[in-house]
């Protein structure tokens, strides 16, 4: 899979894809995949998902 969030367009391999940060399945191939990203006291927290349902049950909604 080419990583739709990276400027080199480089391939990931299912095997180096992150996993859902809910469900914890592969993030690869996931046409619904979704990244949260936040900022707590100057730090970074990126987190990714595997579709919009997996998001929102994170979120609690």
């Amino acid at each position: 899979m080419v990583d739709p969030t990276s400027d080199l367009g480089e391939a990931v391999s299912a095997d180096d894809a992150p996993n859902c940060a809910n469900c914890g399945e592969s993030t690869v191939p996931a046409a619904d995949r979704r990244v949260h990203t936040t900022i707590v006291d100057g730090a970074v927290d990126c987190r990714q998902f595997c579709s919009e349902a997996c998001l929102d049950e994170w979120r609690g909604e």
